[in-house]
């Protein structure tokens, strides 16, 4: 992070440096980026042909844009990667708060230290992280938040309230030649995004009476949910028109893309001397328990389903199954079918229910959602001729219990003499170890239960399965 070493304008003019505005800079390098083939949003899965592709072109058009999505959608990660685009370093006239370009200031104490010093006037250089800033909109935000006020000590040390020199200024200037986001744009008062819309486009600012004209060099990037984005009377429409550029994110399509979002950003427990094995079939649940959300009449799909519900999913499965290995001395720590319980909790508070009393509780939503996501990966990794074995020895007598609190050897008791059990819980659990094997035999067993083939009575402490 070694800055450039010109100190004055003059050794800048020499350097060979000159003068660019914001939207020049970020063009040239998102070409450079285009051409060399290099990631313009990593960490970032599943906007390859959606998202990625209309940014881009608002940026090559030098738009300002908004970002419209649910909950969970990465719009702030997005915005933020956007940093990666501008110069590792900026110069600036030393000391200037608005971040005045050395070849075209904008304020006053900026072109008056030009005029008095010219090639000798001082410079320091901003880094790129310096150059974002970032805002919520909230109800109470102001005028003199985002673009300024009079500063009563200036004022009281003999300047006039006329004198620019009394401003202190807010986030807008102090962010010029920078990037600037406001989360949730909508919940800006209609007085707040008056002044937004002039500094977008008119460069007029307002301040206490007196007009200030400060051309600031900005992208102004914003997020909303769509529903209040279009909602009439969130939003004013000479802001909408504002914003030549309106990119509508998306949850993940498909469940390989929300898993592969998971695996990325998931952040499950260890513990020394327990290794944790999830099995592919527990992680294609756990997807297509979001999957499902997102489609249920049982969940306000106006408020979205966040990504952030599976990865805390994640997280809480493998810490249940943990829990368990610990508590039962076991090495291994494997989820299953029974561990899903413990993510009622954590699902409920993420997901708004449409429809739920009574007759209809959280945690009845969320356990049929888990049912159906269970049937679906059930149906799709098992098509049922490897088990007929295993359905005609329970209608033999069989019967097996189950619980999150059995110890692993427990579920091994037997097996054998269930013809064909072993064999499919060894291919589904993709290992023989004994923790493994009851994660299989308890997604095999429900999975046969869901399909109407094997009965299933729920106790306290677990669930029997028989003919």
């Amino acid at each position: 992070m070694t800055q450039p070493a010109p100190a004055t304008l003059g050794e800048l003019k020499a350097s060979g440096v000159g003068p660019r505005t914001l939207r020049e800079e970020i063009r040239a390098n998102l070409l450079a980026k285009l051409s060399a083939g290099d990631e313009l949003f990593p960490g970032i899965i599943g906007y390859e042909d959606t998202v990625v592709p209309a940014v881009e072109n608002a940026l090559l058009c030098g738009h300002d844009l908004i970002f419209l999505g649910e909950r969970g959608q990465a719009k702030s990660r997005m915005i933020r990667a956007m940093v990666g685009l501008l110069d590792e370093w900026l110069p600036k006239i030393m000391g200037s708060e608005v971040n005045d370009d050395p070849f075209a200031p904008i304020s006053v104490a900026g072109k008056a230290l030009v005029a008095e010093k010219g090639d000798a006037t001082p410079i320091e250089w901003v880094h790129r992280d310096d150059r974002y800033a970032e805002k919520l909109a909230t109800p109470d935000v102001s005028i003199a938040d985002l673009i300024g006020d009079v500063d009563p000590i200036k004022v009281a040390e003999g300047r006039s309230l006329g004198d620019e020199l009394t401003i202190h200024f807010g986030m807008l200037p102090r962010t010029n030649r920078g990037v600037f986001c406001i989360n949730e744009l909508p919940d800006l008062t209609e007085k707040v995004q008056v002044g937004l819309f002039n500094v977008m486009q008119e460069r007029d600012v307002q301040i206490k009476g007196y007009n200030v004209r400060l051309p600031l060099d900005l992208l102004v990037v914003a997020s909303a949910n769509p529903e209040d984005y279009t909602s009439r009377g969130r939003i004013i429409t000479p802001l909408k028109d504002r914003y030549a550029a309106q990119v509508r994110t998306h949850y993940p399509e498909t469940r390989a893309l929300e898993l592969d979002v998971v695996r990325q950003e998931a952040r499950p427990p260890s513990a020394e001397g327990i290794e944790v094995f999830v099995p592919d079939f527990m992680e294609q649940i756990l997807g297509e328990i979001t999957m499902q959300a997102r489609s249920s009449p049982d969940v306000n799909q106006s408020s979205g389903v966040s990504v952030r519900m599976s990865i805390a999913n994640y997280e809480t499965l493998v810490a249940n199954a943990l829990r368990r290995a610990l508590r039962l001395g076991e090495t291994e720590a494997v989820p299953r079918i029974t561990d899903f319980e413990a993510l009622v909790t954590g699902t409920a508070g993420k997901i708004e229910m449409e429809y739920a009393g009574e007759d209809r509780s959280e945690t009845d939503v969320v356990l049929d959602l888990t049912r159906r996501a269970t049937r679906a990966v059930f149906e799709a990794l098992e098509p049922g001729e490897g088990v007929a074995s295993v359905v005609e020895s329970f209608n033999q007598g069989w019967n097996v219990e189950v619980s999150a609190a059995m110890a692993s050897v427990d579920y091994l008791d037997g097996l054998d003499a269930i013809k064909g059990l072993r064999e499919a819980a060894a291919e589904m659990a993709g290992g023989d170890s004994p923790a493994r094997l009851a994660s299989a035999i308890e997604f095999l067993l429900e999975g046969l239960h869901l399909g109407n083939q094997l009965n299933k009575a729920a106790g306290e402490s677990g669930a029997r399965y028989g003919a």
